[in-house]
């Protein structure tokens, strides 16, 4: 086959994958975004970096908020607290 024989067939192939793409997701078999209905059990609300390899985040797990200080050594709990307080204080 010569140059433009092969371009045309790799040209061929990705416009069936894009097409098939396309139709999936049209029919909701390849969702890109998260359903917002959908509560998640663990995130990540914010991180504070400390330095260059030390951070702390706030992470809810659940009905419980965890504060968690991450270093090169490892990764441990500061603090917990019910989920209902921290959001309630985060209003005031």
């Amino acid at each position: 086959m010569d140059l433009i024989g092969q371009m045309a067939a790799i040209g061929a192939v990705l416009s069936l994958l894009a097409v098939t793409l396309w139709w999936f997701r049209r029919r909701g078999f390849a969702s890109v975004r998260r359903r917002r209905s959908e509560r998640r059990l663990l995130e990540t609300l914010d991180r504070l970096p400390l330095g260059p390899q030390h951070s702390l985040h706030l992470v809810r797990l659940g009905e419980q908020a965890l504060v968690v200080a991450c270093s090169p050594a490892g990764c441990s709990v500061v603090a917990t607290q019910p989920w209902a307080e921290v959001a309630h204080e985060g209003r005031s």
